[in-house]
């Protein structure tokens, strides 16, 4: 499974990526607005600091304005995938993009019949907002169970980035799943390394090897 962050804040992409388990870099609107920073100057930053898929989300509200925006970020960096809202709009958009040979990641799915859409338009990538679904009494992981027996019958070149992650949990059944990516946020991500008998496992072999210190 692929490993990538969820954010646009340079300081923790640099530290994830010096882990060694970063695969690539998601942003949405939102997280951008927080960094106070010309979007395509970022852009261009985090694709310096990862070498994978870095997805940068289109504004535009229609088919030929998000075309337009998508061929001005991917000519940024080669690794630029471009985000698609899951509409009508998006769709049409997606189906000239990819044939354009341009990436693009659908996102904000929240049905598996939107996910075959997009895996139809030709999106390599689809994200399914999990936390969000949880939020509204649904059941976010069924969800990815569903789009991954869709992805399992059918021979389409997409990947799935499990999105909206909340906590540990979402990727470990992610995982389990077999879902191709999960893009997580930062604070999930140093709770995922943490446990509590692991830190007292370590405190127990410092304490040991300081006495064993004392007694030479």
């Amino acid at each position: 499974m692929k490993i990538f962050i969820d954010t646009a804040n340079l300081e923790k992409i640099r530290e994830v990526n010096s882990w060694g388990i970063l695969d690539g870099v998601t942003t949405n609107p939102s997280l951008v607005a927080k960094e106070g920073m010309d979007f395509e100057t970022l852009v261009g930053e985090i694709c310096n600091l990862v070498n994978g898929p870095i997805s940068a989300e289109v504004m535009s509200e229609t088919a030929n304005e998000m075309v337009d925006e998508a061929r001005k970020l991917v000519s940024i960096h080669e690794n630029v995938v471009i985000k698609v809202p899951m509409t009508e709009e998006g769709l049409k958009a997606t189906k000239t993009l990819a044939d354009e040979g341009i990436q693009v990641n659908m996102t904000l799915i929240f049905s598996a019949a939107q996910a075959l859409l997009a895996c139809k338009a030709g999106a390599r990538y689809i994200s399914p907002f999990v936390g969000r679904f949880d939020d509204v009494g649904e059941d976010g992981m069924r969800l990815v169970s569903e789009i991954m027996d869709i992805l399992d019958s059918y021979d389409y070149n997409t990947e799935v980035i499990v999105a909206s992650i909340r906590h540990p949990i979402h990727v470990t059944h992610a995982a389990r799943m077999g879902a191709h990516i999960a893009t997580i946020p930062y604070d999930v991500l140093k709770k995922m390394f943490k446990h509590p008998l692991t830190d007292i496992g370590i405190k127990r072999f410092q304490d040991d090897w300081a006495k064993m210190s004392k007694k030479q």
